[in-house]
C-alpha cells in the first residue's frame, strides 16, 4: 500500500490542482456560487479515490511483489496478477529468467568441465612423477637428494591443485568416519619427513594413542598437511620443534599444532585466512601462496570442526582443531 500511494502522490496532487484550478476559472469568469463549485470538487475527488481503488484491487498483488521480500528465484515469475501492466511485468521477470537459466547452466557445464580437465591432469601429472620419483631414489649423491625435494614440492602442489578443485564439490566426496586422530598426525609427519630434514625442525608427536574422532580421513589429513607445511616453512632453520598435542576440554577434543618460528604479525592475524593473502611473511618466502590456511578454515567449517589461531612475533604459532564429536578407547 505504501509503494501504491508513494507512486499515485503526485497523480492525485496534479488532480486536485486541477480542479481548483477549473473552480478558480469559473470565480474568475464571474461564478459564485461557492458550495456548488465545492461540491463539484469534492465529486472530482469521489472520481479520483474511486479509480484509485480500482486501481488498488487489481494491482495489489503486483505491488505486494514489489514490495515483499522474495523467499526463492522461483517467486519472482508467479503472482504478479492479471492487469495488463502486472503481466507484461511477469513476462519480462520470466524471459529475464530463463536467460539466466540458460546462463547459469552453461557456467555450470563449464565449471564442471574445467573440474574434470583439473583432475584428469593432476592424475596425469602424478603418474610421470612417481616414474621420476624412482628414477631418482637409485642415486645416493647430494643431488639426487635436492631433487627428490624439488618432487617432494611437486607433489605437495598437485595434491593441493587437486584438493582445490574437489573443494567446490566437497559435499559429494567426504564421508564422516570415526578415525583415529594420532595415526593420521603419523601419516602426515611420515608424509614430510623430508621437508622437517631440510629445514632442520624436529615433530614431537604427543597426541594420545587411544583417541579417536569424527571426521573425514581424507581432508583431515590434507587439512593437517597444509598446517605441518605452514610450520615447516616459517620454522626453517630454526632447529626447533613442530609439537603436535592433543586434549580433551569441555566435551571437545582438541588437536594443537605449535610451532616455535617466525610467528604471525597482528596485523595480518585477522587476514591470514582470507585466500590469496600471504600478509607480511608471505611477502619474504615468496613461496607463499595465501592458500594454505584458507583451505583449512573451509574444510574445518564444513566438516563443523572449529579452527583457533594464537600466533606471537618471534615467538611461534599454534593452530587449533576442535573435534565435537570423539571418544577415546585403550
Amino acid at each position: 500500500m505504501k509503494l501504491f500511494m508513494r507512486e499515485h502522490l503526485p497523480l492525485i496532487l496534479f488532480h486536485i490542482f486541477q480542479l481548483f484550478i477549473v473552480l478558480l476559472v469559473y470565480w474568475l469568469d464571474g461564478y459564485r456560487n461557492l458550495h456548488t463549485g465545492l461540491y463539484s470538487v469534492f465529486l472530482g475527488i469521489v472520481v479520483l479515490s474511486a479509480y484509485l481503488v480500482y486501481r488498488y484491487s487489481t494491482h495489489q498483488s503486483f505491488y505486494k511483489k514489489l514490495s515483499a521480500p522474495m523467499d526463492s528465484l522461483d517467486d519472482s515469475i508467479h503472482g504478479g496478477g492479471t492487469a495488463p501492466l502486472s503481466a507484461a511485468f511477469d513476462e519480462l521477470l520470466r524471459s529475464q529468467y530463463d536467460h539466466f537459466q540458460q546462463q547459469l547452466k552453461i557456467r555450470e557445464k563449464t565449471r564442471t568441465d574445467h573440474l574434470t580437465f583439473m583432475n584428469q591432469w593432476v592424475h596425469q601429472m602424478k603418474t610421470p612423477l612417481s616414474v621420476i620419483r624412482l628414477m631418482i631414489e637409485e642415486g645416493k649423491d647430494e643431488r639426487s637428494s635436492s631433487m627428490l625435494e624439488e618432487t617432494d614440492r611437486l607433489e605437495k602442489g598437485l595434491d593441493t591443485v587437486l584438493h582445490a578443485a574437489r573443494l567446490e564439490t566437497f559435499e559429494r566426496d567426504f564421508q564422516v568416519e570415526a578415525v583415529r586422530l594420532r595415526a593420521i598426525v603419523e601419516n602426515v609427519i611420515h608424509e614430510n619427513k623430508r621437508s622437517f630434514i631440510v629445514s632442520q625442525v624436529y615433530p614431537d608427536l604427543q597426541v594420545a594413542s587411544d583417541l579417536i574422532v569424527e571426521s573425514d580421513a581424507k581432508w583431515l589429513s590434507f587439512m593437517i598437511g597444509q598446517l605441518v607445511t605452514n610450520a615447516i616453512k616459517y620454522s626453517a632453520g630454526s632447529h626447533q620443534k613442530i609439537t603436535f598435542s592433543s586434549a580433551v576440554l569441555d566435551n571437545q577434543a582438541i588437536l594443537e599444532i605449535r610451532d616455535r618460528g617466525v610467528g604471525i604479525p597482528l596485523s595480518d592475524r585477522k587476514r591470514v585466512f582470507q585466500p590469496f593473502y600471504t600478509g607480511e611473511n608471505g611477502r619474504q618466502y615468496r613461496e607463499s601462496t595465501g592458500m594454505g590456511l584458507y583451505f583449512v578454515r573451509e574444510i574445518s567449517s564444513r566438516l563443523g570442526h572449529r579452527l583457533e589461531l594464537e600466533s606471537e612475533v618471534g615467538t611461534g604459532t599454534s593452530v587449533k582443531l576442535f573435534f565435537a564429536s570423539y571418544l577415546t578407547r585403550t
